[in-house]
């Protein structure tokens, strides 16, 4: 796999989402697709306005979640942080992040996916032309199945780019609730995304 950008001889694997908030789960599962599928790299890449979310209202503001992110990750050297969607004040269509960055010299974009969220590639933002400009990798879990023969024929290329990734039970909804309720989320998410969220009193009921 090769996704380089100009000067730079890493592959890199991107990782984009609402992040709201990071947590470990996408952490430890974005390391084990790096290791298994030879990226030296993973590139977060937090949305401004995720199209595919019907409810935003326990969405932290994209300012809030970017620096999140960007404190997840301020200790290693396989993640990294791009700003790229939150400074667009637009929907965050995957295809044009991936035009934006092969303008910034990325010859190819390579983009990490949960399996859950593979079968509605055909319904993204231009899925054809979307899956002329990226690479898609899947992650998916142990015993996880699809029937790949109800997705359009472009789409069933995906088979071949399956990466197993560790059973954890955690998601952001989880978190969120937990601070709700006065509940504690050391652990769950790095510390130092903890910090913040106690600091600007993220997702506190109201």
């Amino acid at each position: 796999m090769t996704d380089t950008p100009a000067g730079e001889s890493m592959a890199t694997l991107c990782f984009g989402g609402s992040f709201n908030p990071i947590h470990h789960g996408h952490l430890i599962c974005a390391r084990a697709v790096a290791e298994r599928a030879g990226y030296d790299r993973v590139l977060l890449i937090p949305s401004a306005q995720p199209p595919h979310k019907s409810d935003v209202s326990q969405l932290a503001d994209a300012h809030h979640r970017l620096l999140m992110t960007e404190a997840s990750v301020r200790s290693t050297t396989l993640f990294d942080v791009s700003p790229l969607e939150v400074t667009r004040n637009e929907p965050s269509y995957t295809l044009i992040t991936a035009q934006l960055m092969k303008q910034q010299g990325f010859r190819e974009v390579h983009w990490l996916i949960g399996a859950d969220m593979a079968q509605y590639l055909p319904h993204w933002h231009e899925p054809e032309a979307l899956m002329t400009e990226v690479h898609f990798i899947v992650m998916a879990r142990p015993g996880w199945t699809m029937d790949w023969s109800a997705l359009p024929e472009p789409f069933r290329v995906l088979r071949d780019r399956v990466v197993e990734v560790p059973q954890i039970e955690l998601s952001a909804t989880q978190i969120r609730r937990r601070v709700a309720e006065g509940k504690p989320i050391d652990f769950l998410t790095p510390p130092a995304v903890v910090e913040y969220i106690r600091e600007h009193k993220l997702y506190q009921s109201r």
